[in-house]
């Protein structure tokens, strides 16, 4: 299949390749500002896990300065600027974004597909940011942040995959080169040095960019609705996993570890979930059998459902989503969170 897919590999490559030399050559102008700006993104088409990434930095400086999240908005019917306020629905400004303006109060939050002018609305508000936050940004070149943290899967790194159509690249791995930081994401709690070295030989990053190495940890079930708030059990005899992410295997390996049976159902990333999905999902629990069973889901999932006009058919149903954190390596967190201090304390990007 990759060897039918060649040629239009080539044609989009090409295309990657002259989009960036223009952009380096300066005839397309990337626009700086002078306020922090930090950037987390990836090569890839999703999976990475930008989502607690991003949410770790909102916890490292959501009180410290004033900050903003902006994001694209992936999904919404809304189109241009977008700001977060308590009337909107992921339907407005996306599951993710929604899930950051619905975790934390002490952030703003705004999606905009053009990154320039949604920098600039922010900045036009009465009480500014201090620190913007670009979700999913690396590949927008339009804008110059100050800091670039590229991410890739531990199980899919960059230099391993290829293009699309024949792969899950949305991007050049040259690309890479613009980081200033690397994380390796979702890498196993505990791995040999020997795996550190060779994941280093891989990724082969250069003098001047960092690489880190991250992990998932998965918190307490929260239920979805107030019908699931007295229905979780100590002991689980099946659950029934729904999703749509890019990657759910770390979470489906958190939760095989809670029960003696695991049921899973895949939907597409980002996908909105119909009502035919819905009775689809309650039919499937129904037929286990057994009294200790639940349904579980991920907590950007869950953002998409409590918006659903059909939410109410898990009236009944025992619904749980399980929110998940970063964790960076022994002594790394305290360097990555210097670094990003650092610059944050004294970089400002250039006009």
């Amino acid at each position: 299949m990759r060897i039918i897919l060649l040629p239009f590999l080539w044609i989009y490559q090409l295309v990657l390749i002259l989009r960036h030399a223009l952009y380096d050559w300066g005839v397309f102008r990337s626009k700086g500002f002078n306020i922090p700006i930090i950037c987390v993104g990836n090569l890839s088409m999703g999976g990475t896990g930008k989502t607690p990434h991003i949410e770790y930095l909102i916890r490292l400086f959501g009180n410290k300065y004033k900050t903003a999240v902006l994001s694209r908005g992936y999904g919404r019917n809304s189109k241009g600027f977008v700001l977060a306020k308590n009337a909107v629905t992921y339907r407005d400004i996306g599951d993710e974004p929604m899930q950051y303006f619905k975790k934390f109060n002490n952030i703003t939050v705004a999606v905009d597909e053009k990154r320039v002018r949604g920098v600039n609305t922010l900045l036009s508000l009465p009480n500014p940011p201090k620190l913007i936050l670009l979700d999913d940004a690396f590949q927008h070149r339009a804008i110059r942040a100050g800091l670039n943290i590229l991410l890739t899967d531990f199980h899919n790194l960059y230099p391993k995959d290829f293009l699309f159509p024949a792969g899950h690249l949305r991007d050049i791995t040259s690309a890479a080169k613009r980081a200033d930081i690397i994380i390796i994401t979702k890498t196993p709690k505990v791995f040999s040095p020997f795996t550190r070295r060779r994941l280093i030989d891989i990724i082969q990053p250069k003098p001047y960019q960092n690489l880190y190495f991250s992990y998932l940890t998965y918190g307490r079930m929260i239920p979805v609705g107030e019908t699931s708030k007295n229905a979780l059990p100590r002991v689980f005899s099946t659950i029934l996993m729904f999703c749509g992410i890019a990657n759910p295997y770390p979470l489906q390996e958190f939760l095989q570890k809670k029960c003696t049976e695991l049921i899973t159902i895949d939907f597409p990333d980002h996908h909105r979930f119909n009502q035919k999905d819905m009775y689809h999902i309650i039919n499937e629990y129904e037929k286990i059998i057994g009294k200790n069973k639940i349904i579980v889901t991920t907590e950007k999932d869950a953002m998409r459902l409590i918006d659903s006009p059909y939410f109410s058919l898990f009236k009944n149903i025992p619904l749980f989503y399980v929110p998940v954190e970063v964790k960076f390596h022994e002594e790394e967190q305290q360097s990555f969170d210097q670094q990003l201090n650092e610059y944050v304390r004294t970089t400002t990007a250039d006009r």
